[in-house]
């Protein structure tokens, strides 16, 4: 991961430009702390999503109030799921070279928009935790980084120290849901114990809700009322795409 000393450099360097189009940016941008000119911003503009799932409303659904019908016949393990958006350009980009590349200038900024988005904040925050062997590889755990940050800007407690990762599983990228969950049987387990009634889990991105529904089930089975789940991205159902 880069150091600070040099994001801050770099973030210095290519300030004055737009970090997607690199066009000039003015100093009357409101999208300074991002670095994106007011055009590229527009990525970000909320749109309609179930409140549940996180997923778009498909033309049927358009008229439901809150959840799709897929949640609302087959409601999964949390209450809530917030997101920036979906996993595509630009969004997709920025967790790429931070999760790959340790390019981490953006986070602040990216954290902060999503906390503007989350009603009633839960009290305590963690994590989606990372297996010490990949932890060694790659220096860092970007869902303990996100989480931290974006529990300091709603200002509630940040708590990494709930799950551990009992066992390493192969990348998930690429791999459908029914192989995600296979990979993820017993991957994952509590250090502690739980004494919370309310919970958010942080993760980069939501791509089935494999990972999250595992760790929302250990939560589940202690007592955990409630469970958020916060992510920069939430995948597109493959019907939307």
């Amino acid at each position: 991961m880069l150091s600070h000393q040099w994001q801050n450099i770099i973030h210095h360097i290519l300030g004055s430009q737009c970090g997607l189009c690199r066009f000039p940016l003015h100093a009357s941008h409101h999208t300074n702390l991002l670095r994106w000119c007011d055009d590229c911003f527009e990525y970000l503009t909320p749109i309609r999503r179930c409140r549940r799932c996180g997923l778009t409303f498909n033309a049927e659904e358009l008229q439901l109030e809150a959840e799709c019908g897929e949640c609302l016949k087959d409601p999964p393990p949390w209450q809530r799921l917030f997101t920036l958006g979906d996993y595509d350009f630009p969004l997709s980009n920025e967790v790429q070279r931070f999760k790959d590349h340790g390019e981490a200038w953006h986070v602040n900024a990216l954290t902060q928009l999503l906390a503007e988005r989350i009603e009633q904040p839960a009290p305590v925050m963690t994590c989606v935790p990372l297996h010490w062997q990949r932890y060694l590889r790659r220096g860092f755990n970007q869902s303990h980084i996100l989480a931290e940050h974006l529990a300091h800007h709603l200002e509630v407690s940040f708590d990494g120290h709930i799950f551990q990762r009992a066992k390493q599983t192969s990348s998930q990228r690429g791999n459908k849901k029914i192989t995600r969950e296979q990979n993820l049987k017993g991957a994952f387990s509590l250090r502690k114990r739980v004494d919370y009634s309310h919970v958010a889990i942080v993760d980069d991105v939501v791509t089935t809700g494999s990972t999250v529904r595992q760790l929302c089930d250990l939560l589940l089975e202690v007592g955990v009322e409630s469970i958020d789940i916060y992510c920069i991205c939430r995948t597109p159902a493959p019907n939307s795409l």
